[in-house]
């Protein structure tokens, strides 16, 4: 048998149809209502615009938000300077990208601000709608930047974990059969689902050998009734619905009303194109997964068609 681990460099993403990613929010504060407006006003064509009308109002909306592309703050407002809020958003949301308005008697705060880090530029009133701009689409190009970076990141780490799990599997257990659930834990487990079935097939037809994940511990095989396993496996292409309640094709399936799962991937599992099984991945609740996620799941899949490889499924 060929060493199925060199192939692991030869793995390639499906190419899937993937939502445009919505406008990044950004954040605005301005204790003055007039120009507070004009902010808002000057970005919501190109982003989603949040406003605030100072420094502690501003931490409240980040609280019930979250995490912003941008802060554009005025650095003189009562009850709390800019700069100080800014600093104060660091710890929480590293990766936001911090801009400041401000009038030249303020520079001595704006040096300690940029040095540590906490300011990515300032615009000196009054400000030219162009200018700014023109800087916080760079800002926003900066954000994407390092959100792609530690994804990539986050990928990789969570690629080496699991390639280490599948390795100990493989070694660790006597037969083929014996790997599949402890397979299905570790990818259940590793994206977070709520369920998780690992399932052979002999040609195009699934056989009894199956691993099963459940974070409720119970777990119904309903594979050989599903639309999207009959499609996957008939095309070889990863099958999904991440909203079946709302999919005209499988809101009526008998299945997923009596479990409830209202999310499904169905992902084949190949081996130099030949079809070795296929991995379900069910949530119990709509969900959205981002291009770095759906890359993952189809890594892993090509990480699961070498690891029983090396348990023997020929």
């Amino acid at each position: 048998m060929d060493n199925p681990s060199l192939e692991i460099d030869k793995v390639q993403s499906q190419v899937m149809t993937l939502e445009r990613p919505k406008k990044l929010k950004i954040l605005v504060v301005d204790d003055e209502p007039d120009n507070l407006d004009l902010l808002y006003r000057t970005f919501r064509r190109d982003f989603n615009v949040l406003k605030a009308d100072s420094g502690v109002h501003a931490l409240q909306v980040l609280a019930a938000e979250g995490e912003v592309a941008v802060i554009i703050s005025d650095q003189r407002m009562p009850e709390m300077k800019g700069t100080e809020f800014l600093s104060k958003t660091v710890p929480q949301f590293p990766d936001t990208v911090r801009i400041i308005l401000t009038g030249f008697t303020d520079i001595e705060d704006l040096v300690e601000a940029i040095n540590a880090g906490q300011v990515y530029k300032y615009i000196t009133k009054p400000w030219d709608p162009g200018e700014l701009k023109a800087v916080v689409q760079r800002a926003a190009e900066t954000y994407d930047l390092l959100k792609q970076r530690t994804e990539e990141l986050r990928r990789a780490h969570v690629q080496m974990a699991l390639v280490s799990v599948l390795v100990q599997i493989t070694q660790t257990t006597s037969s083929l059969e014996a790997t599949l659930a402890p397979i299905a834990r570790a990818v259940g487990e590793t994206f977070a689902v709520e369920g998780c079935i690992l399932q052979l097939t002999d040609g195009n037809t699934l056989v009894a050998a199956q691993g099963t994940y459940s974070d409720a511990g119970i777990i119904e095989n309903w594979l050989s009734q599903d639309p999207l396993t009959t499609e996957a496996i008939a095309t070889g292409e990863i099958q999904t619905s991440l909203n079946i309640p709302k999919d005209t094709n499988l809101n009526d399936a008998i299945h997923y009303q009596n479990t409830g799962v209202q999310a499904h991937s169905v992902i084949p599992i190949s081996y130099r194109n030949k079809l070795l099984g296929v991995l379900s991945l069910q949530w119990k609740q709509p969900c959205t997964l981002r291009e770095d996620e759906l890359k993952l799941i189809d890594l892993s899949a090509q990480l699961i068609a070498i690891a029983l490889t090396s348990s023997g499924c020929h």
